[in-house]
């Protein structure tokens, strides 16, 4: 799991590296400050998936996690101008996004693992991926 807290790059260039190769689990979330469940949200879907680094692995995904006092302001804003659509006052969000770049999925609450790697697993990319020897 990466913190885009620890990375010089904007998330919007780190999600550019990664278009074409691997698809990423954007995990947002309020510190436990804020009094908010998202602390809370972003624990519990980590645990989720931390069970499953195989599974994760097979399927290309990349988990970043975002704590919204962390972010810079340029990622915020790309966050709310892009397709993410964040809205300033969301305690929690997650956007799975395909290897084309595209959010495929958003999530206001975590998500159980299994039904992320179903998702992917219907996908028609990630079907060819599959199939090959």
């Amino acid at each position: 799991m990466e913190s885009v807290a620890n990375q010089r790059k904007s998330l919007k260039a780190i999600l550019n590296e990664k278009k074409d190769h691997r698809r990423v689990l954007l995990l947002y979330g309020r510190d436990a400050s804020s009094g908010s469940p998202g602390q809370h949200y972003l624990i519990d879907q980590q645990e989720a998936l931390h069970e499953h680094k195989e599974a994760l692995a097979e399927r290309d995904l990349d988990v970043i996690v975002l704590i919204a006092s962390d972010l810079q302001e340029p990622d915020r804003q790309f966050l709310m101008q892009s397709e993410f659509k964040l809205v300033p006052h969301e305690d929690y969000m997650g956007w799975l996004i395909g290897k084309d770049g595209g959010v495929k999925q958003t999530y206001k609450k975590p998500v159980p693992a299994e039904e992320l790697f179903n998702l992917i697993d219907s996908m028609p990319m990630r079907r060819q991926e599959a199939q090959k020897p």
